[in-house]
Parts: C-alpha cells; structure tokens; sequence
C-alpha cells in the first residue's frame, strides 16, 4: 500500500469520528432539551440535596480552620498574634418545603 492511500484511510476514519461526534452530540442535547419539569417531590429532595452538600462544605471550612490554626500554633513565633478563632457552623436543619396552596 503506498503513503498516499494510508493518508486517505486516516482521512475516511477522521471524517467518521468527526460525523459520529456531530451525531452524539446533537441527540444528546435534544435528549436534554426534552426532559419534562421535576415534580415538587423531586424539587424538595433536590432541594435538600442541595442544602447538605452546602452544609457538608461548611462543615469543611470549619476543619480546615482548626487545622490551619494548629499548624499555626505550632509554628508560632513569639510577639504574633494568635491565629482568629473558628466559628463552628450551626446544626443542620433541613429547608422547609413550601406551604401547599389551599384547595378550593
């Protein structure tokens, strides 16, 4: 086989990635486009998805403040101030689901 017929089977095969990618594409965002509205049980578990992961981050920065002030208190020069004090974040409390409308 010469070179010039192996660049043409490259092209061929590019040229397929290429139009199967299009392809992926363009049915994976009609795909997303038709997805219906979430029903208000899937909001409310979303929703507290949503506010525990938040709490989970506060929870983190709240650790990685105490260690930051450990590592500073070990390494503490004389006359520095000592590192601010960390605020522990409150209890989770889950969110409240909004009121149902009344019935007529």
């Amino acid at each position: 086989m010469s070179s010039g017929t192996t660049k043409l089977i490259n092209k061929e095969k590019a040229m397929k990635k290429i139009i199967a990618f299009t392809f992926c594409a363009l049915a994976g965002a009609s795909v997303m486009a038709a997805l219906p509205p979430l029903t208000p049980e899937q909001a409310e578990a979303a929703a507290l998805t949503k506010a525990k992961a938040a709490y989970g981050d506060r929870i983190g920065a709240y650790q990685l403040c105490q260690a930051q002030n450990r590592v500073a208190d070990r390494f503490k020069v004389a006359g520095t101030p000592a590192p601010a004090a960390c605020v522990a974040p409150p209890p989770f409390v889950a969110p409240v689901a909004a009121a149902a409308p009344a019935a007529k």
